[in-house]
């Protein structure tokens, strides 16, 4: 009898040991003390390898892969990339009828550069295996042990996503960051000198600032900087470059003497419209999960770019008497960046009050900031994105606060949080300037930044494409 009875235990204890690892997932089985004192002493060896077994078992629960968490990253990724026809189409009505093709092209063939070398060698540097305060490593260059069944972190312990579709999210901003900078120095610099230096830069503003904000270990996010889809990393970053090429590659033939007038303003209605929804991607996917998180931010980002629209056409009907579409397509964008750093942190009413803000703020930014910087911005990246990342970045410490509706904690300080904010958007100003500074003496010497004055007169179109957007 005793024989059988630890054949029994023996057997009992392996079906657990079994059971706990196929699957562990749904069921944690317990170790109940009772039954094991009133087992026979002939088989302690089959006792004692129960809790063991079974704790071994518990410790390697797997983590949480949602078919729904990965739908939602999917088609966020699929929104952002939208983004780029949206943002070509915005800059395109903007610019004359001669260089139409040249800024779809710039914008296009950018966000397609990038895309390769963050393949190659930025998501290594900004998220991969290294730890560091300021850049990763090239732990996963050419995306190095990367599988399908790869996974990559979200913000709730144990629940992951597949690391591929991480990756190509991120990806998308990168390749929008860069290609947001073409519209400073849209109408003429070479398209042979957009690259080089968008590669450049790319290299030592975009990646470092992104690590610092988002990756493990990174330098802000030790801090406490608050940047939930990317004010600092994408907007303030790419304003900073834009504004610098804005002075390296110098006003536009006819800057201030002739009217530099925009050729079609339903395109550029349009692109705005494309940018709304795909920001919805861009932010609401910057949750990481299909969860109310992302409702939070899909709804801040509805509420603040409206709020921005009216904010943005009521400074026009009050200072020129009149509000106009371009105004109006502008103030969507500006509530878009504005909202960008705080949509996952501040409540729906926040949200609005960040928006009026960005409206109002990047009126003034391509009005009266404008003629004091003395630069030809030509489709004012600066004023809208830089002046909205600036001020969205800053609100985010105001707003995030309980008691103004936000979702920080009961011993938030607005004070505190507003002054590590300020941090990280001195820090982005400072490094994006400075890189993108180098990263233009750079293109310079190897191929020259600017078309000659021939073919600037004539449009980069057929110049630089050999091809019109109107054949009329």
């Amino acid at each position: 009898m005793k024989k059988i009875l630890s054949m029994f235990a023996l057997v009992t204890a392996l079906g657990l040991g079994f059971t706990a690892n196929t699957f562990a997932e749904d069921v944690v089985p317990s170790v109940d003390a009772a039954p094991v004192a009133e087992m026979p002493e002939a088989a302690p060896a089959a006792v004692e390898a129960v809790p063991a077994e079974i704790a071994a078992a518990v410790a390697e629960v797997a983590p949480t892969v949602d078919k729904g968490d990965t739908t939602w990253m999917m088609i966020s990724t699929i929104l952002v990339v939208l983004m780029i026809p949206g943002l070509a189409l915005f800059y395109g009505g903007l610019v004359r009828s001669k260089n139409m093709l040249s800024v779809l092209m710039q914008v296009f063939v950018v966000f397609s550069l990038i895309s390769v070398l963050w393949a190659i060698y930025g998501y290594s540097l900004a998220f991969g295996s290294g730890s560091g305060p300021i850049i990763g490593d090239l732990g996963k260059l050419f995306l190095k042990g990367v599988t399908p069944d790869s996974l990559a972190d979200t913000f709730t312990a144990n629940v992951k996503i597949p690391e591929m579709i991480f990756i190509a999210f991120q990806c998308t901003f990168a390749g929008l960051t860069a290609a947001l900078i073409v519209g400073s120095f849209a109408e003429r610099m070479k398209f042979s000198a957009v690259l080089i230096f968008s590669a450049i830069w790319f290299t030592i503003s975009y990646i470092p600032i992104a690590h610092m904000v988002w990756g493990a270990g990174g330098y802000l996010l030790g801090q406490g900087a608050l940047d939930f889809a990317g004010g600092t990393v994408v907007h303030i970053n790419a304003a900073v470059a834009g504004l610098v090429g804005a002075y390296m590659v110098g006003k536009r033939i006819g800057y201030g003497k002739e009217a530099l007038t925009p050729h079609n303003l339903t395109l550029t209605m349009l692109g705005a419209a494309l940018l709304w929804v795909g920001w919805f991607g861009f932010n609401a996917g910057s949750n990481l999960e299909a969860t109310g998180g992302a409702g939070l931010a899909l709804v801040n980002t509805l509420f603040a770019t409206a709020a921005a629209v009216l904010a943005w056409s009521l400074g026009e009907a009050f200072t020129k008497g009149k509000a106009s579409m371009l105004g109006a397509a502008s103030g969507a964008v500006a509530g878009l960046v504005a909202i960008t750093p705080a949509c996952g942190s501040v409540g729906p009413m926040g949200a609005i009050a960040v928006g009026f803000a960005g409206g109002f703020l990047c009126l003034w930014g391509v009005t009266g900031l404008k003629k004091m910087l003395g630069a030809d911005d030509s489709l004012d990246v600066f004023g809208v994105h830089g002046i909205g990342g600036i001020a969205g970045a800053l609100l985010t410490g105001v707003f995030t606060a309980p008691s103004l509706g936000g979702t920080g904690k009961d011993d938030f300080s607005i004070a505190s949080q507003v002054m590590i904010q300020g941090e990280g958007v001195l820090i982005t100003i400072f490094w994006s300037g400075i890189a993108a500074f180098i990263a233009y003496k750079i293109a310079d010497m190897i191929v020259g930044l600017r078309v000659t004055e021939e073919s600037e007169r004539e449009g980069l179109d057929t110049t630089s494409h050999g091809e019109r957007a109107y054949n009329i």
